[in-house]
């Protein structure tokens, strides 16, 4: 197979992925992230909009001067000022940063955002494309809302952004408004039309409004495009971009009519699709493709007779291709140190010695309440005691009292900003009650919109997972807590949402494609 034949992976997890409401991410948080995509072996992993914020640029910075096995893009709006504070972070990874510049080509954005003319569009688009090469030849260029613009006016700009010294071109489906049909007459108008489109990697940018960004991904694919932007889980604006994990795999299945690869290692799919969920407090939906699950579930009759007989009957991947291991090695309150950080390796994490300690000591005293420990309870552990928000809020301890003749009272401990604080508080219920003292205590006026409980794996003796998203001036968060007890397990989602809320008081500005 040729290298025309390899589709280039660019992961935007850590700048578009990261603008789905409620998934910002700190520094270190994205650091994570991208340390799981060089494992991935991504061929470039956009870090992040570096004008955006001071923690932006920081973690784009570091991103560049850390990780050695990938390119490093950074996102910059077409004007210089972007573009400077852009290469100001990238620069550290030298020949393998890329500077990432936009602006839109629709007759939408033209007359309404931009408020310019096409001739001023052009003009703008090569002066950004120039002045970014004069910092590094590894400059992309994209067409905002390409997949609604002109088709004659797309083919201006393209050529003209090539001239300027754009190795990309990137064709976006902002709006994820496009079919694939209709994308590849897009993808093939362009290679017919564009006179100097060989100087250059025509690269997609889908969005899934519609539930097609990766059907369109791949019409692009077969249409000629060499890279395909995406996101781990599909995570990003709105309803999201094209999965990562669906496209490299459907490219590695289907062979037969797809005859393209990627440099992805498919065994670090799964670990960093629990990763990116315990960071951001995002959940994977059961019947999710690719991770989902359920993915490699079978519960009729006939499903299970056929797969005991011949796996390949109903699965046409095996769970090992996308490092989805069974459970070989039980862990229970016998376990020692090094079997349960063998387990934690092989679910992607990579911990602290310090940190290892404090998941290890969880990890006991949880073997002591439940017989049986499942990767499901270890992602719990390193999601509750290492992947968290910054903690300006603490649980010390509580007590609940409930029941059918006594009002529900919560009595709840914390620290507060290095300071103990103690409250009793009547409520509807235990959980109701909890909130309300915990709120009292920190003096939040946040809102509670949303709380899920669950048990994360099976039994009566399972550990129970909460989720709350609250809201507080606009800004939406999402909290997380596992807990043998689900009461405590509401209270460290709640307080972990209110410790995200804080990290997120320094607003930032978001760009889309």
């Amino acid at each position: 197979m040729s290298q025309d034949n390899v589709i280039r992976i660019f992961d935007t997890t850590l700048r578009d992925g990261e603008q789905a409401p409620s998934a910002s991410m700190n520094v270190d948080e994205k650091l994570r992230i991208a340390h799981q995509l060089e494992k991935l072996n991504v061929d470039i992993m956009e870090a992040g909009f570096p004008i955006a914020s001071d923690g932006d640029f920081e973690a784009v910075k570091k991103i560049a001067q850390t990780i050695k096995g990938c390119e490093i893009a950074g996102l910059c709006r077409a004007n210089f000022k972007d573009i400077d504070r852009a290469w100001d972070a990238l620069q550290y990874a030298g020949d393998r940063g890329r500077i990432h510049t936009f602006i839109a080509t629709s007759d939408v954005h033209m007359q309404y955002k931009l408020k310019m003319s096409e001739d001023e569009v052009v003009e703008r688009a090569v002066a950004a494309v120039r002045h970014a090469a004069a910092y590094t030849p590894n400059v992309e260029f994209s067409a905002e809302d390409a997949a609604r613009s002109r088709l004659p006016f797309l083919a201006r700009v393209v050529e003209a952004v090539i001239d300027a010294g754009a190795r990309t071109v990137n064709i976006p489906d902002t709006v994820g408004y496009t079919i694939p049909s209709e994308f590849i007459k897009i993808i093939t108008y362009l290679r017919e039309n564009v006179p100097n489109i060989e100087r250059t990697i025509l690269s997609v940018h889908c969005h899934n409004d519609l539930g097609l960004a990766v059907a369109n991904s791949l019409a692009a694919i077969e249409a000629g495009v060499r890279q395909v932007e995406c996101t781990i889980n599909g995570i990003g604006e709105r309803a999201g971009n094209c999965s990562m994990e669906e496209v490299v795999m459907a490219l590695n299945v289907r062979q037969d009519i797809l005859p393209y690869k990627t440099n992805v290692d498919t065994r670090h799919i799964y670990p960093s699709s629990k990763l990116l969920s315990s960071i951001t407090g995002i959940m994977v939906q059961p019947n999710k493709a690719i991770v989902g699950a359920n993915a490699f579930a079978h519960e009729a009759g006939i499903h299970q007779h056929g797969v005991m007989m011949e796996k390949s009957t109903y699965e046409i991947m095996t769970p090992e291709s996308i490092g989805l291991h069974q459970n070989k090695l039980v862990l229970g309150k016998h376990s020692g140190r090094h079997a349960f950080n063998q387990r934690l390796e092989s679910l992607g994490y990579e911990l602290k010695p310090e940190d290892l300690e404090k998941t290890f000591v969880r990890f006991k005293a949880l073997a002591d309440q439940k017989k049986e420990i499942f990767d499901e309870d270890l992602d719990a552990i390193v999601a509750d005691e290492i992947i968290r928000a910054p903690e300006k809020f603490k649980l010390i301890q509580m007590n609940v009292t409930s029941g059918s003749f006594a009002a529900p009272t919560a009595t709840v401990e914390m620290e507060i900003n290095n300071k103990i604080s103690k409250v009793a508080i009547i409520g509807d219920g235990p959980v109701d009650a909890t909130f309300k003292a915990i709120k009292k205590l920190v003096k939040s006026k946040a809102k509670l919109l949303h709380f899920a409980v669950g048990a994360i794996t099976g039994g009566t003796d399972a550990q129970g997972e909460c989720t709350v998203r609250i809201e507080e001036n606009g800004r939406e968060v999402i909290g997380q807590g596992a807990h043998p007890d689900i009461i405590v397990a509401s209270a460290k989602a709640y307080i972990n949402a209110l410790n995200r809320l804080e990290t997120r008081k320094d607003t930032r500005q978001h760009a889309t494609l």
